[in-house]
């Protein structure tokens, strides 16, 4: 019993710990007095890999509507997975949040989170969008897509993942890392539509068409091609679209130089990828946990997840921003988001052989 009491006491001191990534942190506007908790109602602790300011809303609007106060402890994904390891049962984490299909698919390996079906959950998300068990669910989508300059390259010339590829674009392409896991879960589809021959041939071709080595994060792909340093980049979609809705001289410059291509793959249309939770295999309060991914299907929490960051929802009919509606036509790609964890391996692997650093 001591040691349980420890280890939810030092959590606890941690639950307000800053996140990782503060360049690309997004800002929460203060449009209403913090909520306040009911402390008959419990609360909920989250361990979350997303570092968005934004998500403040979405804690705020969830303790509105419940009474329930929200802990949160900012992490990147492989720290949460290796904390919640040493913590073991006496971990105090009620829900897990990451910004990936493929890092929920590594909590889920590791048996960190709980099997938990919910019927609501499941009539709101695609279920291609998460764990056929329900370990997790995808409650945001993001496509990661290619942002490219307006001036030099026409949108035919970027209609698949192939042109990357391409002599077209040779010392014209800028990616971030290898090892990123956004570039990861996109690797392991491109196996899974085109098998890995076609995969490792593909990351050769980006290798031999970079414009620099690997660096930076996405909106650092996105300057690069406004700032003429490349013509073409891989990007996650809201990205630029924060750029778009900024009102920043330098980002709207940015925006006047760059657009996005949704480019097809194998014929089954953009590769996306989801933000998810679920529920921890040990948490202490699993009632407000079960409420907690509840709201996030809610039009509310939908419409602050398109609003405040720029992700596209999971559920139909939200309404959105018109600068994400002009973008959120596309045709996504149905594949079992699942699948990326799966083919991480093996991803990895790939760009290791290509030379992608």
């Amino acid at each position: 019993m001591t040691r349980l009491i420890a280890a939810l006491a030092a959590a606890a001191l941690a639950l307000t710990a800053c996140g990782q990534q503060p360049a690309e942190k997004t800002e929460a506007p203060a449009t209403q007095p913090p909520a306040t908790p009911d402390p008959a109602k419990g609360a909920v602790n989250l361990y979350t890999a997303r570092h968005y300011d934004a998500d403040l809303q979405l804690y705020d609007a969830f303790t509105r509507a419940t009474g329930i106060k929200v802990n949160r402890l900012e992490m990147n994904p492989d720290q949460i997975i290796e904390r919640m390891k040493a913590e073991g049962a006496s971990s105090p984490a009620d829900v897990v949040i990451m910004a990936d299909a493929g890092a929920l698919w590594r909590a889920q390996d590791a048996g960190l989170l709980a099997p938990t079906k919910i019927a609501e959950l499941e009539q709101v998300i695609p279920a291609n969008l998460r764990a056929p068990e329900g370990q997790w669910y995808g409650f945001s989508r993001r496509a990661r897509v290619i942002a490219y300059d307006k001036a030099k390259v026409k949108p035919e010339e970027v209609a698949t993942y192939e042109a990357l590829a391409s002599p077209r674009f040779n010392g014209q392409v800028c990616v971030r890392s290898a090892d990123n896991v956004y570039n990861l879960s996109l690797m392991a589809a491109l196996i899974e539509r085109w098998g890995p021959q076609k995969a490792q041939a593909w990351a050769k071709g980006v290798v031999a068409n970079m414009a620099r080595p690997p660096q930076g994060g996405d909106i650092d792909q996105i300057r690069a091609v406004a700032a003429g340093a490349c013509q073409v980049a891989l990007t996650n979609s809201y990205y630029f679209l924060r750029i778009v809705r900024s009102e920043a001289a330098d980002d709207q410059r940015v925006a006047q130089a760059v657009t996005l291509s949704f480019p097809d793959l194998g014929g089954q249309g953009t590769h996306v990828n989801i933000s998810g939770a679920g529920i921890a295999a040990n948490a202490p309060n699993r009632a407000q946990a079960e409420q907690f991914l509840r709201f996030l299907t809610t039009p509310e929490a939908q419409r602050i997840f398109a609003g405040a960051n720029n992700e596209f929802p999971v559920a139909a009919g939200v309404e959105t921003p018109p600068e994400v509606a002009a973008f959120a036509t596309f045709k996504a790609d149905p594949l079992p988001v699942s699948t990326y964890g799966r083919r991480q391996a093996e991803a990895q692997a790939i760009f290791d052989r290509a030379g992608w650093r």
